[in-house]
């Protein structure tokens, strides 16, 4: 692993910050990572997003995404966890790898245009010129190499047949020795043989099982029964 737990210090989160009345994490004192992927579930305003955000900037990532080379700022809004945490790191050599979050990708993609010099690091189009979904997938799989990627909600910009692409990027990269953290409601993503599945709820943070995910409940509910569900919700 390029991260094997992470650990949270409570006396370096002031007493009146919002972190202490999240429930799913301000029971949390250490978190490991055993799987080369790792996604986190639950519903909105869980702490998902939180505790990756601050994983991500504990590693040393940017706060509004990109790889590790990135450093800007367009609007300071991030938690302090992550100068609670301390994260231990697996032994590796040059880190390669990303962190991707949807809300602030536009922010990468025009940083990109300096890094680029010129040239597409990310397919033959700059990412500003590509769709939205082409530029996230490209930016994702352009890194062919081992590293630690995270990414929160990867699936907002991407299509069902898109979200395959990615699923079989991740699968092939993380044999390949990579590692994956991800924010995710895709039924599809969580499907992935082999990851860890964690739930973040009023009980804390525990491993669950893909079939008992909300994501693969409600989607697997909806397809097979479709008329009763849409009868109940609209009313006709």
């Amino acid at each position: 692993m390029y991260i094997e737990s992470v650990v949270i210090d409570w006396e370096k989160v002031g007493e009146g910050s919002y972190l202490r009345g999240i429930p799913s994490l301000r029971e949390v004192e250490r978190l490991a990572f055993r799987k080369p992927v790792t996604f986190f579930v639950g519903e909105n305003g869980s702490g998902k997003s939180t505790l990756l955000e601050g994983i991500a900037i504990a590693y040393g990532f940017n706060p509004e995404g990109g790889t590790l080379n990135y450093n800007f700022s367009t609007f300071d809004d991030y938690s302090e966890l992550y100068d609670a945490m301390k994260i231990t790191k697996g032994r590796h050599g040059q880190n390669q790898g990303f962190f991707l979050r949807a809300e602030s990708f536009y922010n990468v993609q025009t940083k990109s245009i300096e890094y680029e010099m010129g040239k597409p690091l990310y397919g033959s189009r700059t990412l500003h010129k590509q769709s939205h979904g082409e530029s996230f997938l490209s930016f994702i799989t352009t890194f062919d190499r081992p590293g630690i990627f995270l990414m929160d909600e990867p699936e907002a910009a991407l299509s069902p047949a898109r979200q395959l692409a990615l699923f079989s990027h991740i699968a092939e990269m993380a044999r390949g020795g990579s590692q994956y953290i991800i924010v995710t409601h895709s039924p599809i993503l969580l499907g992935l043989p082999g990851a860890e599945i964690l739930v973040f709820d009023e009980s804390g943070i525990s491993p669950q099982a893909y079939e008992d995910t909300e994501s693969y409940r409600i989607t697997e509910m909806f397809i097979n029964h479709r008329d009763g569900i849409v009868e109940r919700l609209t009313g006709e």
